[in-house]
């Protein structure tokens, strides 16, 4: 098995002192850290950045469009640009994935509960294995539920349906187990 680690919108349009998410700065160590084990152990750092319209943040034109600067990036990693929450459609995700013999995903990032839930119920449907590192996405408060309560529900509602049985599983950051 061949592993990637697909990182979900991690802009700089994201993350400013205005919109602030949850545990930010540990989420970009942890990432950091799981993409240089992934890219050790041979797999395939992927992220995912988001192209917004000219009146969005995230527009390419616009300074939030760059990803976060404190992004450990290799030159060998991938970029690969999306126009909705789901990071396979109308992209080359599938074929990048399918092209590199890759079968298991590990999809982190934000949103927690728009970019990050669509995507892991999108690899799923095309039957990839897939971790969601419990602790490897974030959001931001929204007005009817606190980010780490978004966290929290989105982490119980993977688990229910991830596991014990199906193709994927849910837990922290440190005990993602790659494959060899």
């Amino acid at each position: 098995m061949t592993d990637a680690l697909i990182i979900i919108d991690l802009q700089q349009g994201a993350f400013g002192d205005a919109t602030p998410k949850h545990d930010a700065a540990g989420l970009v160590a942890r990432l950091n850290k799981l993409a240089g084990t992934v890219r050790t152990r041979g797999g395939a750092v992927v992220f995912i950045q988001h192209d917004g319209l000219p009146s969005e943040l995230f527009h390419p034109d616009l300074p939030g469009w760059r990803l976060l600067e404190e992004l450990d990036r290799d030159p060998a990693d991938t970029v690969i640009r999306k126009k909705s929450c789901d990071a396979f459609l109308e992209t080359p995700l599938d074929e990048f994935l399918r092209s590199r013999s890759i079968d298991r995903l590990i999809i982190t990032g934000w949103a927690t509960d728009y970019c990050v839930d669509t995507t892991v119920r999108s690899a799923l449907a095309r039957g990839y294995p897939t971790t969601v590192p419990s602790d490897g996405h974030t959001a931001a408060d929204r007005p009817h539920l606190a980010a780490e309560k978004i966290i929290e529900h989105h982490n119980a509602i993977w688990a229910d349906f991830l596991a014990p049985a199906g193709p994927a599983r849910v837990c922290p950051c440190a005990e993602v187990r790659l494959s060899t």
